[in-house]
């Protein structure tokens, strides 16, 4: 990864940051990430402020509430237009599901899928449609990085190839049915917060005292030691963050040991 040190009109990002207010599966640091991501983005890389879009629960505005309908209508706006050499940006935090599958475009047999606030009534974003919106029609020259920081995230882009850290080898990620998930010559990246069977968690123990998403948090600590890094160098550093918190007993909840009870599953996709 680079940073850029001018403002630079082709990059545009989405942030998308859901907390579910008042039920009982709110998330407290959803809203901060995205918060933190923006000014990762806009102080490090360059981005315009109105080339990102919010998505939050806090916008006064409707059309930036984090529904099924606006984050759909954020990714055609996302892609809209891209050219050669633009870079875009699609960051969300929150929930993620598992749903079984019977189509054959899955190895594990379950679609993995983001949750809008209202997926109760709406329903969920699945991989497959994130696929066909914002990957699949992906120009020549563009690059997009998606981060995305819920549960069973780890092909929610439904790319080609992963990246674990765990072992160290990529995967070949594609359909059993041999539908192309590839983009139309752009490249796609994405980094999740853990693999497709496993949890991803709000903590306070990587931000100060404030809560976040513990992937997005490493990720802007390890961006912000040294903004110009290379994804094998990111990878390990967001493993060092880690690590030095579980070294200070900070990771002491029974979701957070069990999800850093090792090596962070931070998997990163290439498509093919």
């Amino acid at each position: 990864m680079t940073s850029a040190t001018k403002l630079h009109p082709g990059k545009r990002a989405v942030l998308c940051g859901v907390s579910y207010k008042k039920r009982k599966y709110e998330l407290k640091g959803t809203v901060n990430d995205v918060k933190h991501m923006k000014e990762l983005l806009i102080h490090t890389f360059g981005f315009l402020e109105e080339n990102i879009r919010v998505l939050t629960e806090e916008e006064k505005n409707e059309h930036q509430r984090p529904t099924r309908k606006n984050i759909m209508d954020a990714f055609q706006w996302l892609i809209r237009d891209c050219r050669s050499e633009d870079s875009v940006v699609f960051f969300f935090s929150g929930h993620g599901l598992r749903h079984p599958e019977s189509d054959g475009d899955e190895l594990d047999g379950f679609n993995e899928s983001i949750c809008p606030v209202d997926f109760t009534t709406e329903g969920v974003i699945l991989d497959n449609e994130i696929n066909s919106t914002i990957v699949r029609p992906l120009p020549k020259g563009v690059t997009l990085h998606a981060l995305v920081d819920s549960c069973h995230s780890g092909t929610v882009l439904d790319l080609s190839y992963v990246y674990n850290i765990t072992t160290g080898q990529w995967v070949d990620n594609g359909p059993p049915s041999g539908a192309y998930k590839g983009t139309s010559g752009g490249l796609a990246i994405c980094l999740s917060a853990c693999a497709d069977e496993d949890l991803a968690a709000d903590t306070s123990a990587l931000y100060g005292k404030m809560m976040s998403g513990a992937m997005t948090s490493s990720f802007i600590q390890a961006i912000r030691k040294k903004p110009k890094i290379t994804y094998k160098e990111l990878l390990a550093a967001m493993q060092n963050v880690i690590d030095e918190a579980n070294q200070s007993n900070c990771l002491n909840t029974p979701i957070l040991s069990r999800l850093f009870r090792a090596k962070m599953l931070q998997v990163i996709s290439f498509p093919s």
